[in-house]
């Protein structure tokens, strides 16, 4: 007779015996042992054993021992298979995988430091500064229309083969009308520190790469650039070797020396500033015992750059707080006679924002600051926004002209987001596991917690001695670890006498256990898989640009609208909103509109309720780029980002999300499935559409479109048809271009009191206008473009 293994969960403390059928408990007494059989063969705490769920297969040699698949483990199985597919459901419609167009597969990778870019700022005071879109400065060779924030990204240096993580800490040096800007680079193959620098012609407006300056054994960031009796000299920070180094340029700016080891210490974002008649060093070094990260600063002193260097008679002259901005944030600046310290705010998370301080005394044996205010334009889009979450350096001179123009980098994400991510992800993971076990333990699938010995390879036969011994530790029945795991043990049982799966309130458990499992499921999939959850914006050539959201509405729909215009607000490149008002009362106090959104919301009011509306030349509106969308058309603001790019690469097309094909002599309108059937489109609806605004609207103003403006008001349908007939007649290259959306919400479903709410009659006056603006512009037979035909397969 076999002994099978010990089940150390089970309540009392038994031998059991294998006799062919199942397991008997055998009570050992001195020497000898009794089986217990408990009522019928297999009793009393059998069963525990039966709870591992295993059999054994004794063959005529006893050699071979096969493992068999029980009810438990085809749960499991089918459980995991189910919420797998949820989870993939999911990635597929709401996480973003963006690989960023324009940016080099070998740079720009995650990284737990953050995704920090620079960018660049204007204004009439060092104190007082706005971000170079709100300043609508154009430039037309690199399709942005205005430029826009950021302007130095991880993209500009790998789209340059220098593969970078993040870009941060920049430092301006100008050279008559150039700009340089050098900056920490975070190399996405060594993981170091480099610095690069870019270069700039144009005001800061678009910058080149021009390589990396600085590349030493160890890690380097925050290069102070200044001069000194006519050289161009860097300090970069290099704590990792316990040295303040000073470079001098010899072939600027790419080229650089080691001019000098000025001080032996560990100091971190250290700067210099010549002022009072001697040159003066700002920096933290965080080694000493007892020093508070973040917290600290000293100072130093000399009649020159390249020293002696000698401490500050009260040094340290902070040991505190790590929000108090102690550490260095940038370059100090001397404006109408004073000294300002930029410092960084460390303390809910790091470099969580600078902060400006005046020095009132500075001398070799006291200092004293005062914190200023600072007003720099942030934005409100969250991690949609480049820098939505920090910033923590800021660099501020004064240009030839007079204005003062500023870098700061920022980051969309806090300190230490990946690592949460993927806490949150494990937690979500763990959970799905949980219910599953419960769900499991509802229908008795589940009938053991603790072991769950699926499938055990042997059995092996324990002596008394060993026996005696189990009952002497932690594992003999009086332990509280056995009554722990006797009472796990128990709770499948005791669920399945609470909750009966045929009884109604029994579905409704399992219906609410089964939406928890899939909820954990994709929140799973989402912090481990859908990075920082951020829609960012795509960038061409390096460069980003905004536009306006216009949107044709009236009285019946503002319920809808709030929603409309919150939602879209976060989208990155979303510069304004424009609400056409096209019949009925418009909000008594139109500023209710902007609670809750990330950008300014205007309501043009129209004297007569016509679709040409849609289409009115608006001189208040700035941007080149006019995104057309109607006021019930929710989509995600990736898909509108896509977009966005898609028709900055040909910004003299209708670049939009519903394809149309009317061909043939007999035209008749249909939806999407037709165009697709046919395999090809010809038009795009406006009603989800990019336009160039001074095209587009000078197009349908002009005197040629008149007729077909008659048709629209006569109809009150088809503007969006006018407008391609106009694009077609007016260029003999393509003129519209496809982009399909991830997933629409269309909400004039639920209010009823859409336009083409009677689809049929809808379609009925369209293939009318067809039939019209054929006989008034051409066809649009030649116009027919194929799906699939991007290489981003954006368009499939």
């Amino acid at each position: 007779m076999r002994v099978c293994r010990q089940c150390w969960c089970c309540r009392p403390f038994h031998r059991r015996e294998f006799s062919g059928t199942g397991c008997s408990p055998v009570a050992t007494v001195g020497g000898s042992s009794t089986t217990a059989t408990g009522g019928g063969g297999v009793g009393g705490a059998a069963s525990c054993c039966h709870m591992a769920r295993w059999r054994w297969d004794n063959n005529t040699n006893n050699k071979n021992n096969n493992c068999f698949l029980s009810s438990t483990v085809v749960f499991f199985i089918g459980s995991f298979v189910v919420y797998g597919f949820i989870g993939a459901v999911y990635a597929w419609l709401f996480i973003n995988p963006h690989a960023s167009m324009g940016m080099a597969s070998s740079g720009c990778l995650p990284d737990s430091e953050g995704s920090w870019a620079i960018g660049v700022f204007y204004g009439d005071s060092p104190f007082s500064l706005r971000p170079i879109e709100a300043m609508n400065v154009w430039r037309n060779e690199s399709s942005a229309w205005p430029v826009a924030n950021p302007v130095v990204t991880c993209a500009s240096a790998s789209e340059s083969i220098f593969p970078s993580n993040f870009v941060a800490d920049p430092f301006l040096y100008v050279q008559g009308d150039t700009l340089f800007l050098f900056y920490e680079t975070k190399n996405s193959i060594t993981k170091q520190g480099d610095i690069g620098v870019s270069k700039s012609d144009d005001k800061g407006a678009t910058w080149q790469h021009l390589g990396i300056a600085l590349d030493e054994e160890w890690h380097l960031s925050y290069p102070f650039v200044f001069d000194y009796l006519g050289q161009i000299y860097m300090m970069p920070e290099s704590s990792a070797i316990g040295e303040l180094r000073i470079y001098r340029a010899f072939n600027f700016p790419l080229q650089w020396k080691l001019e000098k080891v000025i001080l032996k210490k560990h100091m971190v974002d250290s700067v210099l500033i010549d002022y009072n008649g001697k040159y003066w060093i700002f920096g933290s070094d965080y080694t000493g015992f007892g020093v508070k990260k973040n917290g600290q600063m000293e100072i130093w002193y000399s009649n020159s750059p390249l020293g002696p260097w000698k401490p500050h008679k009260k040094n340290p002259i902070y040991n505190t707080d790590k929000s108090f901005g102690a550490r260095n944030g940038g370059r100090p600046l001397v404006h109408d006679g004073n000294l300002y310290r930029i410092g960084q705010d460390c303390g809910d998370t790091y470099g969580r924002r600078v902060r400006v301080f005046r020095v009132k005394v500075l001398t070799e044996d006291e200092f004293e600051e005062v914190e200023v205010s600072i007003d720099i334009a942030n934005s409100n889009k969250g991690r949609n926004a480049w820098n939505g979450a920090r910033h923590h350096h800021l660099d501020v001179q004064r240009l030839s002209d007079g204005r003062w123009i500023g870098f700061m980098d920022g980051d969309r994400v806090l300190s230490g987001d990946s690592g949460r991510r993927f806490f949150l992800g494990c937690a979500s993971v763990m959970a799905v596991f949980g219910l599953v076990m419960l769900l499991g333990a509802v229908f008795g699938a589940v009938k053991c917690i603790i072991p769950i010995n699926w499938c055990p390879h042997n059995t092996v036969k324990r002596s008394d001695l060993f026996l005696t011994w189990e009952q002497s530790n932690l594992l003999s029945s009086s332990s509280k670890l056995r009554q722990l795991c006797g009472r796990l043990n128990r709770a499948p049982s005791f669920l399945r006498g609470m909750v009966k799966p045929n009884t109604g309130v029994g579905r409704v458990v399992v219906f609410l256990i089964l939406v928890a499992g899939a909820v954990q499921a994709c929140m799973a999939v989402k912090y481990i898989f859908g990075g920082d959850g951020a829609e960012q914006p795509y960038p061409l050539k390096g460069s980003y640009s905004q536009f306006t959201l216009l949107t044709m509405t009236y009285e019946s729909r503002l319920w809808n609208l709030k929603m409309y215009v919150k939602h879209y607000s976060k989208c990155a490149s979303v510069a304004e909103i424009v609400v056409v008002w096209n019949k009925g009362e418009p909000p008594s106090r139109p500023s209710e509109l902007e609670t809750g959104t990330a950008v300014p919301v205007r309501v043009r009011t129209e004297g007569k309720n016509s679709l040409n509306n849609r289409f009115n030349d608006d001189p208040l509106i700035k941007n080149r780029a006019v995104l057309e969308l109607d006021d019930d058309i929710i989509m995600s603001c990736d898909d509108i980002e896509r977009g966005f790019r898609a028709w900055r690469e040909h910004p003299d097309r209708i670049v939009g999300f519903y394809p149309r094909l009317a061909e043939g002599t007999d035209l008749k309108y249909d939806g999407e499935r037709y165009a697709r059937n046919r395999k090809g489109y010809n038009m795009i609806l406006t009603g989800a559409a990019f336009i160039d605004a001074r095209l587009a609207f000078r197009r349908y103003w002009s005197k040629e479109a008149a007729a077909g403006r008659e048709a629209v008001d006569g109809y009150f349908n088809c503007e969006d048809v006018l407008m391609n007939y106009l694009y077609a007649n007016a260029s003999s290259s393509r003129t519209v271009e496809y982009v399909r959306p991830r997933w629409v919400i269309d909400t004039s479903k639920f209010s009823g009191v859409a336009i083409s709410g009677n689809t049929q009659r809808h379609y009925s006056i369209r293939s009318k206008c067809l039939l019209k603006f054929s006989e008034m512009y051409g066809g649009l037979e030649k116009q027919k473009w194929e799906f699939d035909r991007r290489e981003d397969g954006w368009d499939l």
